[in-house]
C-alpha cells in the first residue's frame, strides 16, 4: 500500500503558513514505514526540534483505479479515518528555502498515525464531516470536509490521472488551520464527529 497526501487543501491553513493557493492539488507521499497504528506512541525523532501536528481526514481505497472520472470517484473509497501528518517543520523550511523536495520532513518513521476506519454508511453527507484534534485536552484544530478546496471525489479523480490507486492505499485529504508544535509528554486525541479515533502520547 501507499500513502498519498494532499497539501494546501484548506484556505485558512494556506494563509497561516503564508503559502500561495495552488491551481491544482498539491500531492506528496509518505512511505508505509511512516504509519503508526492502534494508538502506538509517537517517538520524537532526534534529527528535528520542531515537529508539528496536522490532523487530516483519511480515505481508504477499495479498488484499483486509473484515470477515474469524478462522477465515478465515490466507488473507489469505502471508509473514512483520521490521521496525523507529523511534519518536521525545520527540515521542511530548510528544503523549501532551497527549492528542494521535503520528503524527509513529511515521510520520516512514525510520521503518520492512523486510526481505525469507519464505513461510509456512517456518514449521511461526505461533504459535511466534522473532525478535530485536542492536545493535552485543549482543542487545537477543528475542521469540516465542506471547507476543503478539493473534495474527496476531486482528489480521487486528480491523483488517478498520474498514479494508479490500489486497494488498501490511504489518502490524507488536507489539514485545517491551527497546526502547531508537539513536545515529549503531550497527549493527542482526535475525533471524527463525536467518536474518538486517536488517543496517543508523544515520547
Amino acid at each position: 500500500m501507499k500513502i498519498l497526501a494532499i497539501g494546501r487543501n484548506y484556505a485558512e491553513h494556506i494563509a497561516e503558513l503564508n503559502n500561495e493557493v495552488p491551481d491544482e492539488p498539491v500531492i506528496f507521499f509518505k512511505p508505509d514505514t511512516a504509519i503508526l497504528r492502534h494508538n502506538e506512541p509517537f517517538y520524537y525523532p532526534e534529527y528535528t526540534s520542531d515537529v508539528h501536528y496536522e490532523v487530516k481526514l483519511l480515505l481508504r481505497i477499495c479498488r484499483e483505479g486509473k484515470n477515474v472520472e469524478k462522477q465515478f470517484a465515490h466507488k473507489y473509497y469505502d471508509a473514512i479515518g483520521l490521521g496525523i501528518d507529523f511534519t518536521a517543520r525545520d527540515l521542511q523550511t530548510k528544503a523549501k528555502s532551497k527549492g528542494l523536495p521535503w520528503t524527509l520532513a513529511k515521510g520520516f518513521n512514525g510520521s503518520a498515525p492512523v486510526s481505525e476506519f469507519l464505513p461510509l454508511t456512517e456518514f449521511p453527507d461526505l461533504q459535511n464531516i466534522n473532525f478535530s484534534l485536542n492536545v493535552n485536552g485543549e482543542t487545537k484544530q477543528k475542521g469540516n470536509s465542506k471547507m476543503m478546496l478539493n473534495t474527496f471525489d476531486d482528489i480521487i479523480a486528480y491523483i488517478s490521472q498520474f498514479i494508479t490507486l490500489k486497494t488498501g492505499d490511504i489518502i490524507f485529504t488536507g489539514t485545517p488551520e491551527g497546526v502547531g508544535p508537539v513536545k515529549i509528554g503531550d497527549r493527542l486525541e482526535g475525533y471524527v464527529e463525536d467518536k474518538k479515533l486517536l488517543d496517543f502520547e508523544v515520547k
